[in-house]
């Protein structure tokens, strides 16, 4: 018995020995394991994105075996293509020019929109596998795919021309699906005199025409912002019933006036009617008693101040009130002024989720990729990002949308063949006394069933109803009657 007692001591003793040893032995299986899983996601899941970054040099490379595909429209339009010079040297092609600059972009002195975002697959080949072997056999290079965007040429066109020559931007987007229709910046440049105009177009600061103000343009709200107002004021009483005013064409408090479009005198209004008048005396007063914190959340619930579900670049919208904010503060931000900035991109995005019963679709610009042939490479689905707010809080606020267009400050979009829901707003800036406005308008048609989301901003353009409504009117007619 004593022998087995010595035994078992010495097997003890050498257990404890070798306990490091397993454990570092663990350590560098659970290590192994994990940088195989890695390396399997990185391939299977990672990769593209990686190689597709615009900062990855390995890009290049591909052009030298590839001739870059095209860019297509929705319909098939050629929006972008290489073509070959007498000397062999390629360059690319843009048939509609300005037109499209901002979202397809430019090819040359890095790559911006579409270009950039589809580079990977616009310097891959899927022609048949015998053909490649040929080509690269003979050292010729083979031909890219081509990219078939969500873009409507007519109505690409329509936002155009719409706009005319002033400074501004249009999105126009499916609420069910996510598609991007229509995306127009102005100032703006001919992608295909880029190397020429190159010098004078980055230093020309005042037109800033290489900014994409779609999704990089960052402005101030102003009435369309207080569908965030409103929002907030649901939430905290859980209808919009009990809200009365007495407009008397401005409201002052602790020395700070804040005054209605022309000093109009609206009288006793609730909710609804303070909301299609888009006065700013009613919503300055709800922002006084609802206070930062609660304004801020309801602004965070539709993305201010966070990451957008968007794959091009782009500015975040800016909301900066909080539970310590004073009362001028409140009530410039609850009528979309003070410190707030959003993109027509973002606003967009929000009247889109209000139109799909609360659910933002990720937006998205690439329907698929075929090869030269036109035989399908890939294949991009409608992804829902969230829902941004509930069914019920959704049809809320649809229904203050389309009060603005049946009574309200959007009339002229009503009695058509299609129903319209929206929100007009003008945004002042300018320092001290000398101030203009930004004309806004944000709202979808076909009230009961949505077809389309628009989004237009037009800079110094007054007030809602004068400039940006029209061109929205405009948009609604291409997409209905055109």
């Amino acid at each position: 018995m004593p022998g087995k007692k010595w035994g078992s001591k010495k097997k003890n003793k050498a257990q404890s020995r070798n306990q490091p040893y397993a454990i570092v032995s663990y350590m560098f299986v659970a290590i192994f394991v994990s940088l195989i899983g890695w390396l399997l996601y990185f391939n299977l899941v990672k990769s593209e994105e990686f190689i597709n970054s615009p900062y990855n040099t390995r890009q290049d490379t591909f052009a030298d075996r590839v001739i870059r595909g095209s860019i297509l429209s929705a319909e098939g339009d050629t929006l972008a293509a290489t073509q070959i010079a007498e000397d062999g040297l390629e360059y690319r092609y843009y048939p509609y020019a300005n037109m499209f600059a901002h979202v397809v972009g430019y090819a040359a002195y890095g790559k911006t929109g579409l270009e950039s975002e589809a580079n990977f697959h616009l310097l891959s080949s899927h022609a048949f596998f015998l053909e490649q072997m040929k080509n690269e056999f003979k050292n010729e290079k083979n031909k890219g795919d081509n990219v078939v965007t969500t873009l409507s040429v007519k109505l690409q066109t329509t936002a155009y021309n719409a706009l005319g020559d002033r400074k501004g931007a249009v999105v126009v987007m499916e609420p069910s699906t996510g598609k991007i229709l229509a995306m127009v910046s102005r100032s703006d440049f001919d992608p295909n005199y880029l190397e020429d105009n190159w010098d004078y177009l980055t230093a020309d600061e005042e037109n800033s025409s290489l900014l994409n103000r779609a999704t990089q343009g960052q402005y101030p709200p102003g009435s369309v912002f207080k569908i965030v107002t409103a929002l907030d004021y649901l939430r905290k009483h859980g209808t919009v019933d009990g809200f009365n005013y007495n407009c008397q064409g401005e409201i002052t408090k602790q020395e700070h006036t804040i005054t209605d479009y022309d000093r109009t005198v609206h009288g006793q209004e609730d909710l609804r009617s303070a909301f299609a008048y888009s006065c700013n005396s009613a919503f300055a007063e709800m922002g006084v008693r609802l206070g930062g914190k609660s304004l801020r959340e309801a602004g965070e619930s539709l993305l201010f101040n966070k990451k957008l579900p968007l794959t091009m670049d782009y500015k975040s919208s800016v909301l900066s009130v909080d539970g310590k904010s004073g009362v001028p503060l409140m009530m410039q931000t609850s009528i979309g002024q003070g410190n707030t900035l959003v993109s027509p991109m973002h606003m967009a995005m929000v009247a889109s989720a209000i139109a799909n019963r609360g659910v933002l679709m990720k937006p998205y610009l690439i329907d698929r990729v075929e090869n030269y042939n036109g035989d399908q490479v890939k294949k991009y689905m409608p992804d829902a990002y969230r829902e941004l707010l509930p069914v019920s809080e959704a049809s809320v606020l649809a229904e203050l949308m389309e009060g603005v267009v049946e009574y309200g400050t959007a009339t002229s979009l009503g009695g058509q063949g299609y129903t319209v829901a929206g929100k007009t707003g003008s945004a002042e800036y300018g320092e001290g006394e000398i101030k203009d406005s930004h004309s806004w308008f944000v709202g979808y048609s076909n009230v009961e069933d949505p077809d389309i989301a628009v989004s237009v901003i037009i800079e110094g353009g007054g007030t809602g109803s004068e400039s940006a409504v029209p061109v929205a009117g405009a948009i609604f007619n291409s997409y209905y009657y055109e």
